[in-house]
């Protein structure tokens, strides 16, 4: 036999939890599909589809599942997904999650919410890596911190050192503050601005 074709019928929910790597790779849904042959493994999970991961939980309406080892994930539809270790919420259209590399990139609408650091950033295009704690973000991004808020086309995170590298017509909002340049870089942590290229903004005085 080269390979195995299934289908389960959306009447009930059914669960699933295989052994990889020393880890525990589960996944539940109204109704699963997909084929294990050679080459082509994939199985595709819809209706109320949810896996778990490494540390990583992923809800979607739609989920794909592909490679010998079920590497890579492809969630479409209200994706939710969750970080467990590192306390991040995952929102977006669109979710790829590479499990060897532990790479996660979302397209669409997306959001990213680091609660334990009290960050928020939107974007049309979000690029996290967990092996190196670093997130890229393009189009429309918006990162939201207390009184700091931040715009631009393109921008990068760095999770653990708190720093945020702006470019692509970068603005920062700091209380009642503003500044613009070509390239501005926030210290999360101690919300120092640093800027460089043509730079201009306004500060207001103490009453």
């Amino acid at each position: 036999m080269k390979g195995l074709i299934f289908l389960l019928p959306a009447v009930f929910s059914v669960l699933f939890c295989v052994s990889l790597y020393a880890e525990t790779f589960s996944f539940k849904a109204d109704k699963m599909s997909g084929s294990r042959a050679t080459g082509k493994e994939v199985l595709i999970l819809s209706g109320s589809a949810e896996v778990h991961s490494d540390s990583i939980i992923l809800k979607a309406d739609r989920i794909e599942i592909q490679g010998a080892d079920n590497e890579f994930i492809d969630c479409s539809g209200n994706v939710w997904g969750m970080e467990e270790e590192k306390n991040i919420i995952f929102r977006t259209d669109r979710l790829r999650y590479d499990r060897t590399q532990k790479i996660a990139r979302l397209e669409g609408d997306s959001t990213l919410e680091d609660r334990d650091n009290e960050v928020v950033v939107k974007g049309r295009f979000i690029e996290y890596n967990d092996g190196n704690e670093t997130a890229v973000f393009q189009v429309a991004v918006r990162l939201f911190k207390e009184s700091i808020v931040c715009r631009s086309e393109y921008a990068v995170y760095k999770r653990d050192e708190q720093l945020l590298d702006l470019s692509g017509f970068p603005v920062v909002f700091k209380n009642d503050d503003e500044f613009r340049a070509d390239r501005i870089r926030v210290d999360l942590d101690t919300e120092d601005v640093s800027m460089e290229g043509t730079i201009s903004g306004s500060i207001k005085g103490n009453d």
